[in-house]
């Protein structure tokens, strides 16, 4: 059964193409789609299991969607994991437009991954893979290129919490909205700062920041 009705899913079209258009990206019409269907799951899923705070799809839109696809063009490596993942933000929209690349979204808690697996499932998408665990705990079998987070609350919590995850030419992607500079001051000796990219966000004024960081 569908959940938005169809000056919704005009509305909201109109606003992703838009969005993309802005921020230089190429995006076709198949897997605008696939964002919509997933944007209109998590709108439908958070209802019951609050997986976002953000309830208003229309806000959902710019704050979650296009602020995960900003980050597309830095996404050039093959396997990516986004810890933290929640609603699968930035991992299932990166996901969604990279058939080609493995995503793996780990997040605590199981109403947020079994979302992420009903609506991979749905979504027929078969380059990701879900993982029920604590970042710390999870081990696998072979190092990431990309360690990804929007959700840490310190940059030195997030190295030290994925630095066993990192492949040894990997790196880290950490989404911010200022720049973090006290933080950048208190990174560990054998990590560094590699590059930043200052991001502009569709319909968003605030500031947000894309850290690179690789170890030494």
């Amino acid at each position: 059964m569908e959940f938005f009705s169809q000056e919704q899913k005009t509305l909201f079209g109109r606003d992703l193409a838009n969005g993309i258009k802005q921020l230089n990206l190429n995006i076709d019409e198949k897997k605008q789609k696939l964002l919509l269907t997933y944007l209109e799951q998590l709108t439908k899923w958070n209802q019951a299991y609050n997986l976002s705070g953000i309830k208003d799809p229309a806000r959902m839109l710019p704050l979650h969607l296009l602020d995960s696809l900003s980050i597309l063009p830095f996404i050039n490596e093959k396997s990516v994991l986004d810890v933290g993942t929640g609603a699968g933000l930035p991992g299932m929209p990166i996901a969604i437009c990279n058939p080609d690349k493995e995503i793996s979204l780990l997040d605590s808690k199981g109403k947020k991954t079994r979302f992420l697996f009903q609506v991979s499932t749905q979504l027929k998408l078969k380059n990701v893979v879900v993982i029920h665990d604590r970042v710390e705990n999870y081990r696998s079998g072979k190092g990431f290129d990309i360690v990804i987070s929007r959700a840490y609350s310190s940059l030195s919590q997030f190295i030290a919490q994925t630095r066993h995850l990192l492949g040894e030419k990997g790196k880290l992607l950490a989404m911010k909205g200022h720049y973090p500079q006290a933080e950048l001051d208190d990174l560990p000796d054998d990590f560094k700062l590699l590059n930043i990219h200052e991001l502009q966000i569709p319909g968003e004024a605030g500031a947000r920041h894309l850290l690179e960081i690789i170890r030494v």
